[in-house]
């Protein structure tokens, strides 16, 4: 017999195991009769029949309220347009505005954005620079699909680590062609010899930050590679990208999960991207 569970989407969960793969989760925003969240485990379903089904009903995660669209990744147009997680700063960090007395949640923009921060090198589609706060290493990387990270700065706060970005932006790609990601694991970049590079063209930009914030606001650092494995047993050829707006049924075999993608035989599925949608899932 089938299992089948019932929910709303959250982004799919994930955890390094001890050789480095991916160990993926897609929670559920519903309780069981435990009193505890629904979360499938994907791993164990790949190379199996997996069926998720769109009920046309989607609640915004702040509020629960119905909303017909979802913004910002699960949110209700109010609430999208009031919290401070859902700002233009969030996508870029370089305009943070908290220090000037504007950030629509001073609070979460305290525990979320003045606190530490690391600029790293990756290798998604290719050679990348990005951010990402202390907390969320290594699960940024993974979100990313990123198969080796290379921490490079720890800065301050979340200002400081978009300035030092975007210095390093004009050398290198801020963003992660999704298509060419999916389609297989890159070669190997060397990011040791890729940050020797790197890092002196941006020494005056560094200086500016810490004559400007202190110095103590970036501090270099000299990490390992982390290596990442994500769980596919098969890459696509040629991208389809699967939408529940568009089509309510996604049935296949499910070949792999990188990054926040569900890879099947006939496309594959951002499943962040569907987050507060209600689906069931059948396995």
């Amino acid at each position: 017999m089938p299992i089948s569970a019932i929910g709303a989407v959250e982004k799919l969960t994930a955890k390094l195991d001890s050789n480095n793969i991916v160990q993926y989760k897609l929670p559920l925003a519903a309780i069981d009769e435990n009193g505890e969240q629904q979360s499938i485990a994907l791993n164990p379903l790949i190379g199996r029949k997996l069926t998720l089904v769109f009920h046309s009903m989607i609640a915004c995660k702040n509020c629960g309220k119905a909303t017909k669209k979802s913004y910002s990744q699960g949110f209700c147009y109010p609430c999208m347009a009031k919290l401070a997680q859902c700002d233009m700063c969030i996508m870029k960090p370089e305009t943070c505005h908290h220090h000037l007395g504007t950030c629509r949640e001073p609070e979460w923009g305290e525990k979320h954005c003045m606190v530490d921060h690391y600029v790293y090198l990756s290798n998604t589609s290719g050679l990348k620079v990005g951010i990402t706060r202390h907390t969320q290493i290594p699960t940024r990387w993974i979100d990313q699909g990123a198969t080796q990270a290379l921490p490079l700065f720890k800065v301050r706060t979340r200002l400081q680590s978009g300035l030092v970005e975007t210095a390093l932006a004009e050398l290198v790609s801020d963003k992660t062609n999704w298509r060419a990601m999916l389609k297989g694991s890159n070669e190997p970049i060397d990011l040791k010899a890729q940050a020797k590079v790197l890092v002196p063209q941006i020494a005056d930009r560094l200086a500016e930050i810490k004559l400007k914030y202190g110095e103590e606001s970036v501090q270099q650092l000299d990490e390992h590679v982390v290596n990442i494995v994500f769980p596919v047993s098969q890459y696509l050829t040629k991208i389809s990208s699967f939408n529940f707006d568009k089509t309510s049924t996604i049935s296949g075999i499910l070949l792999g999960i990188k990054g926040q993608y569900l890879i099947f035989e006939e496309g594959v599925i951002n499943m962040r991207k569907f987050s507060s949608y209600q689906i069931t899932a059948e396995y």
